[in-house]
């Protein structure tokens, strides 16, 4: 039985970051560039506090909206997975701030990027330990709202603001939709707490499949994490982001943001793990996989090339999550650490070598170990663990994919097989794309690259921790071969991946994962050897492979996400332009023909997806009333005959006074005596305005008299159709007797009148104040355009 988790440790690891933030600008004030520390420190206490809750499990929470069903509660869950995430948001943002004392030495708005960071850092730890769906989705979109201001720090640049803005659209757009699949899961499930779902996951299954619910919200939680882990076609937003500071980007593609989408995936994958899962996941993951892997190829930045790569890393993690069995777990939950490890450190040393060289540029850089020795080490680690060589990191995870992947296409059979050959497909790209980023600091020194300065001690002490972690982790591996464990290494990777592999439905962690370099030959074993064999044997043609995909990307302009995103983009900014031409015309017939349209349209459009009947509305009205509406609609007629503003008034009027004794005749002499006096008022103030306005406006126009006509009719149908619908039902209990039973106990009055108008019917107060006041502004607007002779 493993030991609940401390509420007050879990609000502290997830508050502390926030109160950071809002720290930062008065420890700017003191320590100036050293706040980079300050930050540091706090992502340290953070990573203190996870380590506190290792080994705990379960559900932690605080009463939040307790008057709505189900409840909604501050809820917090606490598992292997939360912890994985926890540890690497934290963990990795130590070194991030460490690093960001170098890098961002003189930069201009470092107030705001530490502020924004550390938010930044809490809102992904708010998503990794959320245990309720409502807060889930409010850190979710938190991470969106700060990489939006990371992304865009040098907002003085084009290109930066086009990335935040691409980066915002693609992400908070997804997870709309993904907000939509919760509500629906919480509808079915009955509880937004994801542990209550997690605990009952196959009778959620089922009842999602019963009401025909599963493939919906399978693909809807599909979307919101494609469009956060930047999976194809929603990939676009994260080339771009490169916009941002090298330690941003080096967050952002490691530990935190990219990593929330398959934190998604492998939080609700024992719950919604079936067939439907693992085709759409399965396929996404192996697609983005080999498609990103394809156009890293294409890159001439370095940063570039390393967002392509992360694209094609979170689909081997997604492909992994897809598959039902335990490598495909393993795979997932593995990986995301791996990633992490050697895909932070090539970051920064991507920061260091523009930062020292002053270029991004793959084509101007070369030979560079020479310079800077160090940071070729770690390069040498990380990318080789990138590559999926062995005995690096890399290599124990995507030999658990490709295990995964042989065990689907040998049980499926058919198509299936296509999984393994995408998996080796896409891996031949991630070797060459890997092994050229290497080659960054061997070979010959382009001419024109000057001697390369080392780094400040800042800079590169985090890469070198990063990577001698991922270095262990690799070694870890080499030594179980031999029978020889290196804890704790060793136990605290088998003990958190396992733990993550952990869940129902055939797809857990068998409890007892471990990870070894192959003494015999398998067909996973087999397939990276192919991979290896055929990454050597292209590499020679690096050059040729990569001038020939940007020749035939550029050729086919509709092959690139870019280009899709572009068109949809400014083709709505195109369209939004001409319908403001034909909206935004400043003329009060338009503004007051679109919205009397769009009400309608609203309102039938409403009743039609509904599907109401008016089939069984019978009206049986007494002759007198007959008289009074047959009077009423022939003034209403006549208005527009009129011969003059002074008669179409006089005539209205008519219509108006039909409708008080339409309420008489109804027994509501209240409403009568009202609708008397407002009519009075109305012509009264109408007789004296009419006084200030000329008594022609122009010719009427044939199109524009049948417009509207047409709008006339359409208005007049939505009305009739509210009308109907609302005075065709019967209600179980009469609202008089709730007003006359609570009127005087709860409205504390004597009158129940009174209290009535006054406590229960105070909207209607405030309906007749904005009538009120919606007249006086059209007064207002008709006497000051009472000099502009408008005809439309």
């Amino acid at each position: 039985m493993q030991p609940t988790p401390d509420l007050l440790a879990v609000l502290a690891l997830v508050g502390l970051p926030f109160a950071g933030a809002a720290a930062t600008p008065l420890v700017y004030r003191v320590a100036g560039e050293r706040t980079a520390y300050f930050a540091a420190a706090i992502a340290f206490v953070c990573f203190g506090l996870a380590a506190s809750q290792y080994g705990t499990k379960g559900a932690v929470a605080i009463g939040w909206v307790s008057s709505i069903e189900p409840a909604v509660s501050l809820r917090f869950y606490v598992d292997g997975l939360a912890l994985l995430i926890s540890f690497l948001a934290s963990g990795v943002g130590v070194l991030i701030f460490t690093y960001s004392r170098g890098y961002m030495h003189g930069e201009p708005g470092q107030m705001k990027y530490y502020a924004t960071l550390l938010a930044f850092m809490g809102s992904m730890l708010g998503v990794a330990l959320a245990g309720d769906l409502v807060a889930l989705f409010v850190f979710w979109e938190l991470t969106s709202v700060a990489s939006f201001l990371l992304i865009g720090h040098y907002r003085g640049e084009r290109s930066a603001r086009y990335a935040a803005r691409k980066s915002m659209i693609i992400t908070v757009g997804g997870g709309l939709f993904m907000l939509v699949g919760f509500v629906l899961l919480a509808n079915v499930a009955g509880t937004y707490s994801i542990a209550e779902m997690l605990h009952h996951s196959e009778s959620v299954r089922h009842a999602l499949r019963e009401a025909g619910l599963l493939v919906p919200v399978v693909g809807l939680l599909g979307i919101g994490a494609a469009a956060k882990s930047a999976q194809v076609p929603l990939h676009v937003w994260l080339p771009d982001a490169m916009e941002a500071p090298t330690p941003v980007s080096a967050f952002l593609h490691s530990a935190t943001m990219v990593k929330a989408g398959v934190y998604l995936v492998g939080r609700f994958r024992p719950l919604l793990l079936t067939e439907e899962w693992t085709l759409l996941f399965a396929v996404m993951g192996l697609l983005t996989m080999t498609v990103a892997a394809i156009l890293a190829v294409t890159a001439t930045d370095i940063k570039q090339l390393l967002a392509y790569s992360t694209a094609s890393h979170l689909g081997l993690i997604v492909a992994g999550f897809g598959f039902a069995t335990v490598y495909g777990a393993e795979t997932g939950s593995f990986h995301i650490l791996n990633h992490a490890t050697f895909k932070a450190p090539l970051f920064l040393v991507a920061g260091i070598v523009a930062h020292e060289a002053g270029t991004r540029d793959i084509r101007e850089l070369g030979g560079l170990w020479r310079d800077l020795p160090v940071t070729a080490a770690v390069t040498v680690v990380a990318a080789l663990g990138m590559a999926g060589l062995p005995p690096f990191n890399g290599f124990y995870s995507k030999e658990l994919l490709f295990e995964a992947a042989w065990e689907f296409g040998a049980h499926a059979g058919g198509l299936a097989w296509l999984a393994p050959v995408v998996a080796v497909f896409g891996s031949v790209f991630t070797f060459l794309y890997s092994v050229r980023f290497l080659m960054l600091f061997f070979g010959e020194k382009p001419e024109g690259l000057d001697h390369v300065h080392a780094p400040p001690v800042a800079m590169r002490v985090p890469p070198v921790l990063l990577a001698a972690f991922a270095l262990t982790v690799g070694l870890g591996g080499v030594a179980a071969s031999f029978g020889v464990h290196l804890t704790p290494v060793e136990s605290f990777v088998g003990t958190v991946v396992d733990a993550t592999a952990a869940g129902g439905h055939g797809g857990g962690g068998h409890g007892g994962f471990s990870y070894y370099v192959p003494t015999h030959l398998t067909p996973a074993l087999t397939m990276s050897l192919v991979t290896i064999g055929l990454g050597a044997a292209v590499y020679p043609q690096y050059g040729r492979l990569h001038r020939g995909l940007r020749a035939g990307l550029a050729a086919a302009p509709p092959l690139r996400a870019d280009w899709w995103y572009d068109s949809a983009v400014f083709g709505l900014n195109r369209l939004s332009v001409a319908v403001e031409d034909a909206v935004q015309t400043g003329l009060l017939r338009t503004y007051a023909w679109w919205t009397f349209a769009g009400m309608a349209a609203l309102s039938l459009g409403g009743y039609l997806a509904a599907s109401v009947e008016l089939s069984g509305i019978a009206v049986t009205l007494p002759l007198s009333l007959i008289i009074v509406l047959v009077t009423a609609v022939g003034a209403a007629a006549a208005v527009t005959f009129s011969p003059s503003h002074v008669a179409g008034v006089l005539t209205l009027s008519i219509l108006g006074f039909m409708v008080a004794i339409f309420y008489i005749l109804a027994s509501a002499p209240d409403l009568a005596l009202t609708q008397l006096v407002v009519e009075t008022l109305v012509l009264v103030i109408f007789l004296l305005v009419l006084d200030r306005l000329p008594a022609f406006y122009g010719d009427w126009k044939g199109h524009r008299v049948a417009r509207d006509a047409a709008l006339s009719v359409f208005v007049g149908v939505a009305v009739a159709a509210s009308v109907l619908l609302s005075t065709a039902g019967e209600a179980d209990q009469v609202i008089a007797d709730y007003f006359v039973e609570n009127a005087v106990p709860k409205g504390g009055g004597g009158n129940i009148v009174n209290v009535i108008l006054v406590d229960f019917r105070a909207f209607d107060t405030l309906g007749e104040i904005a009538v009120v006041a919606l007249a006086a502004i059209s007064v207002l607007t008709l006497v000051a355009m009472r000099e502009r002779g408008e005809t439309q």
